[in-house]
């Protein structure tokens, strides 16, 4: 059997399943443009369970494009807080003002067009277009590579866009149109979840397509898919400082481009600071220590760079200028503060 001819035969059959197996999930129940929008890029390297009370609780605040595209980005953020990867937040919100200016408030349903939109590239593209719209438009993401290359029994690497491109296009010869779109879509996708599963044996007794898969067949599963190893990830050092005065903490906001842009955050610094030192940067911000202490360390593991934090907490004779002084009430109110400092912001 060609590989079309084996990718169509599947395509066939993950329909069916879906149709009766998929999860109940929210934005399954009602995948509007809209919802399977923002399901998607909240999806974006964050676990299913994780995503839903943040979901529930950004639509509650955020019910269509118009309130996205008007919402005060402290606000936004602070429904996005904790689920990290901020850019995300932002792009939403720049990709809503986009289609409010230029589509009339409606998210276009040709990918192409969907393309065009900050934060949107060819996976979130085919999601919405073939789960909201039916049209055939296939979503490929580290799931559906994983479930393909196995079906399939190809040793290409997929980490290189080549491979994701081979694999849309192949899918792409066999896609429906209309409901069976969207449900092929979720279908690969939840069999990739919960059947084809990574960094473990996949559940080969309960798929759909193991009388079809190719590397089930040979009994090589775990030859698949193939995948070079990721860059080593950069260590740094960094200092929190929680400098109080009264029942107030000292918050800053961090500029509007880089890692954690516009997040509310701590005074922080860079290198692993010993007290004296800790005491020495508060004197070097205006600061006069009456006491300090340590308060722990922790570790925050971004894409490519690792922070490796020390803390202490100080308290300041008087607060100093430059600095936006808040109650640990007003912090976790009003200021999204990253999931990388939440260690910190626990010992308010």
């Amino acid at each position: 059997m060609t590989d079309e001819a084996l990718t169509k035969a599947c395509a066939e059959k993950l329909i069916d399943w879906c149709a009766s197996a998929r999860r109940p999930l929210p934005w399954r129940l009602s995948p509007t443009p809209y919802h399977v929008w923002v399901s998607e890029i909240m999806l974006q390297q964050t676990r299913i369970e994780a995503v839903i009370p943040y979901y529930a609780r950004f639509l509650e605040a955020l019910p269509d494009i118009q309130a996205l595209a008007k919402v005060d980005e402290d606000q936004l953020l602070k429904l996005w807080e904790g689920l990290g990867y901020y850019s995300r937040a932002r792009n939403l919100q720049k990709a809503a003002r986009r289609v409010m200016a230029d589509f009339g408030g409606e998210l276009p349903r040709e990918a192409a067009q969907l393309k065009t939109l900050p934060g949107i590239g060819d996976y979130t593209a085919g999601a919405i277009a073939s789960i909201a719209y039916g049209e055939p438009e296939p979503a490929v993401d580290g799931n559906v590579l994983r479930v393909m290359t196995r079906v399939l029994a190809r040793a290409d690497d997929i980490m290189l866009p080549k491979t994701r491109a081979d694999i849309a296009s192949l899918l792409r010869t066999c896609y429906p149109r209309g409901e069976r779109a969207g449900l092929l879509t979720e279908g690969i996708m939840e069999l990739g979840e919960t059947v084809c599963l990574p960094n473990t044996a996949p559940r080969c007794e309960a798929c759909p397509l193991n009388a079809l898969c190719r590397a089930c067949l040979n009994g090589e599963t775990e030859r698949y898919p193939v995948k070079s190893p990721p860059k080593e990830r950069r260590i740094e050092q960094r200092t929190v400082l929680l400098l109080r005065c009264g029942d107030r903490y000292a918050v800053r906001k961090r500029e509007g481009k880089g890692l954690l842009a516009g997040l509310w955050e701590f005074p922080n610094f860079d290198g692993a600071l010993d007290e004296t030192q800790a005491r020495e940067a508060v004197r070097v911000l205006g600061g006069e220590v009456c006491g300090i202490e340590p308060c722990g360390e922790a570790k925050h593991v971004f894409t490519h760079v690792e922070w490796h934090m020390t803390g202490y907490r100080a308290e300041l004779a008087r607060e100093l200028p430059g600095l936006n002084w808040k109650t640990p009430e007003e912090i976790r109110r009003d200021c999204p503060i990253p999931t990388a400092l939440r260690y910190y912001q626990k010992k308010l």
